[in-house]
C-alpha cells in the first residue's frame, strides 16, 4: 500500500471521528477504491455480492439481459476465480450468505434460491420461495416548496422483481421488490419447508418510484439493534427507514443519486450506500448525513475495464475491506452517451473500512 493511500485513509478516519463527535456538518473524508478482481471474458454486469467470512471467498452474481448467460462467480481472497455456476438467461440480483449456502434473488424467475457455497458448475440450485404478484401500491402525495403538493400514482405490470435481501438476527430473510414497491419476509429461511411462503411486510407507496433508474425498493440493511430496517429507493434517490415493530416507513436521507446497495457496519455505526449514478460509495451517520465518500470514476482503461467505481451496485465487508460490484450497465439506448458503453471487461473493487 502506498504512503499516499495510507495518508488518505488516515485523513478519512480522522474526518469520520470528528464528524461523529460533532454529529453535525463537517468536511467529508475520502477513501480511494482499488481493483480487487477482473471477471473472466464473457462475464458481464456484476450486481449482487456477498462473502463467506470463514474462507474470505467473495461471491458475485450478474444482471445480464443480453445474449451472454448469467453467472454466479466465486472468487478467492486474492481475487482469483474458483468456480462459476451458469444460470442461463435469467438475470440475478441480490446475494446473501448463511449456513454455508449462498442465497440468490433470481430476478428473471422471481424466486429466492440457494446453492452450496462450495458449488461447482453442476451443483444443484434449490428453489426456496417464489415472490407473489401483488401489483403496485397506492398513490402518494409529495410536497412542493410553495406549499402545494403533487400526487404520484404508480403503474405496475405485476411482475415480481426481487432485488435485495437481508437476514435479521432471528434468521428471517427480508426481500425488497423494486417494481411492486414492497418488502416480503421469508421466515426462518434456512430451515423452512420448501416452498417457503413469502409474506408481505409492507406495500407502502414510499417503496415505489416514478423516477430513474426505474427501481424502487432496493438495498436493505438492519440497524445494530435490529429495530430499524433501512431501505434504498433507487429512482427516488433516497434511503428510507422502517420501524420493524410498527412497519411505519419514513424518509431517512435524500439526494443520494441512485441509492442502490446498503450495508450497516455496527463497528462504526455507519450506513454505507452505493450511489450508482454518482459512482461513489458514501457513509451516512445517524442523522443521515454523508461523512465519508469512497471511490470515484477515473475513466475506462486500455483493457476496457472501469477504473475506480462505475455504477457501483452492491456491498459486502470481509476481512476489513469493503467489496463493491461495478455493474457498469448502460441505461440509455444511444451507444456512446455513457462511459458504460465503452466497458468490455467488468470488475469488483474494494477499499479499507475505517474502524
Amino acid at each position: 500500500m502506498s504512503l499516499k493511500r495510507i495518508g488518505r485513509i488516515a485523513a478519512a478516519i480522522a474526518t469520520f471521528a470528528s464528524a461523529a463527535a460533532l454529529a453535525g456538518p463537517a468536511a467529508i473524508g475520502f477513501i480511494e477504491a482499488e481493483r480487487f478482481a477482473t471477471l473472466p471474458d464473457g462475464v458481464r454486469f456484476p450486481e449482487g455480492i456477498t462473502a463467506n467470512p470463514a474462507t474470505g471467498d467473495i461471491f458475485v452474481a450478474t444482471f445480464d439481459f443480453g445474449p451472454v448467460s448469467n453467472k454466479l462467480v466465486r472468487l478467492d481472497a486474492s481475487g482469483n476465480v474458483s468456480a462459476i455456476r451458469d444460470f442461463g438467461g435469467t438475470p440475478l440480483l441480490g446475494l446473501e450468505f448463511a449456513r454455508n449456502k449462498v442465497y440468490i434473488l433470481n430476478f428473471g424467475a422471481s424466486k429466492l434460491q440457494r446453492i452450496a457455497a462450495n458449488f461447482g458448475p453442476g451443483t444443484p440450485v434449490e428453489d426456496v420461495a417464489s415472490i407473489p404478484s401483488i401489483g403496485s401500491p397506492g398513490s402518494r402525495s409529495e410536497p412542493n416548496p410553495d406549499g402545494s403538493s403533487d400526487t404520484v400514482t404508480f403503474g405496475s405490470s405485476g411482475f415480481p422483481a426481487p432485488n435485495a435481501m437481508a437476514f435479521d438476527a432471528g434468521g428471517n430473510l427480508y426481500i425488497s421488490d423494486s417494481f411492486q414497491g414492497a418488502i416480503f419476509e421469508v421466515a426462518n429461511a434456512a430451515t423452512c419447508a420448501r416452498p417457503c411462503p413469502a409474506t408481505l411486510v409492507s406495500h407502502d407507496p414510499l417503496l415505489a418510484t416514478a423516477g430513474t433508474p426505474p427501481f424502487g425498493a432496493n438495498g436493505l440493511a438492519f440497524s445494530a439493534d435490529g429495530k430499524t430496517m433501512y431501505i434504498a429507493n433507487t429512482g427516488d434517490h433516497r434511503v428510507l427507514a422502517m420501524d420493524v415493530a410498527t412497519k411505519a416507513i419514513s424518509v431517512f436521507s435524500i439526494s443520494l443519486h441512485g441509492a442502490d446497495g446498503l450495508l450497516f457496519d455496527p463497528a462504526s455505526g455507519l450506513l454505507w450506500v452505493a450511489t450508482n449514478q454518482a459512482d461513489h460509495v458514501v457513509a451516512l451517520n445517524s442523522q443521515g448525513r454523508i461523512v465519508l465518500k469512497a471511490g470515484e470514476f477515473l475513466g475506462v482503461g486500455a483493457d476496457g475495464s472501469p477504473q475506480g467505481l462505475l455504477f457501483p451496485a452492491s456491498l459486502v465487508i470481509s476481512g476489513g475491506s469493503m467489496y463493491v460490484t461495478n455493474l457498469a450497465l448502460p441505461l440509455t439506448p444511444a451507444v456512446g452517451d455513457e462511459p458504460e458503453d465503452f466497458v468490455t471487461r467488468w470488475t469488483v473493487s474494494r477499499f479499507p473500512v475505517p474502524r
